[in-house]
């Protein structure tokens, strides 16, 4: 045998040792399970909170009391409500300057009594005999106190009305269209526009003096929708003679109310009280009054004639 291998074979054989990495830092112990957390969690809260006087941890100051705690931001708050309510107010002043708001409550003061007793009074117009206008310290007053004065509601509602009921009519006669019902409603609306116009163009070349608004004017002329409606239905109920014989009441009973509501407004004192009216002025006037009253009426056929067949 070879003394090589002799002395290979009685030599014993040293078992290899393996080289173990040395842990980095902050790499955990690689027979511990879990990792430990502890030591993150008080960092991390360690920040936030500080010890009390009372050994107890601080609550952390929200940033919205800090906000509202600093006197730069309090004072940039109430300069803001300022800029605003100064906005508001300005807002206001031009809205009334151009859109009477406290006006047009006045003629939407109304109750149901009132209502109805208007309606009376536009059909039957020749039983009423005060037609004077209550004023209480020189404004008068709420339409809900007073029939003679002139609201807003009931023209409103009977101009809604009279466009629902067009559009009814044309239904019925299979000739309903969006396109025509919006002509219906615009043509009466430009009618309206273009007497209110006249009318003042009229006052002011006559040289009336009148508180005789532009409101009123609106008011009184948009009165003519209920007699429309009337006609309308019962057109649709009894054919043209119902038609023609309710549109032609309802046209009386405007003519009448009118002459009788402008006359106090547009007339003299003199004339109002009934004495005869004497002048050129005054019978420019009385013309004036007449016309008004002469084109509701025409008014009345015009806008309803094509409704009923």
């Amino acid at each position: 045998m070879h003394p090589a291998s002799l002395a290979a074979a009685g030599t014993p054989r040293q078992p290899s040792k393996r080289r173990i990495p040395v842990s980095q830092s902050g790499m955990a112990d690689p027979h511990q399970l879990f990792d430990d957390t502890s030591s993150a969690q008080s960092q991390g809260y360690g920040a936030q909170r500080g010890p009390s006087s009372l050994g107890y941890p601080a609550a952390s100051t929200s940033p919205q009391a800090a906000f509202l705690d600093d006197p730069v931001s309090n004072m940039a708050m109430a300069y803001g409500s300022s800029l605003a309510a100064q906005g508001k107010e300005l807002v206001d002043k031009n809205i009334d300057r151009f859109i009477p708001i406290t006006k047009l409550k006045y003629y939407f003061a109304v109750d149901t009594l009132y209502v109805g007793k208007k309606l009376g009074l536009l059909f039957f117009p020749y039983l009423h005999q005060d037609w004077e206008v209550q004023y209480q310290q020189d404004t008068p007053v709420a339409p809900r106190f007073d029939v003679n004065a002139p609201d807003l509601y009931i023209p409103a509602m009977a101009f809604i009305t009279y466009v629902l009921v067009a559009g009814l009519a044309l239904g019925t006669q299979d000739r309903f269209s969006p396109d025509l019902l919006g002509l219906q409603a615009s043509s009466a609306l430009a009618w309206l526009t273009l007497e209110v116009l006249a009318i003042l163009l009229s006052l002011y070349l006559v040289t009336v003096n009148t508180d005789l608004t532009t409101i009123d004017l609106v008011a009184f002329l948009g009165y003519k929708y209920v007699g429309m409606i009337g006609g309308v239905l019962m057109g649709l109920l009894f054919g043209k003679t119902g038609y023609y014989l309710v549109l032609g009441w309802c046209c009386v009973s405007i003519f009448v109310f009118m002459i009788r509501s402008l006359r106090l407004k547009i007339l003299a004192e003199a004339a109002a009280e009934g004495v005869p009216v004497r002048g050129a002025r005054n019978q420019l006037r009385m013309y004036l009054t007449m016309a008004v009253a002469a084109a509701q009426p025409l008014l009345m056929y015009w806008l309803t004639f094509h409704l009923v067949r």
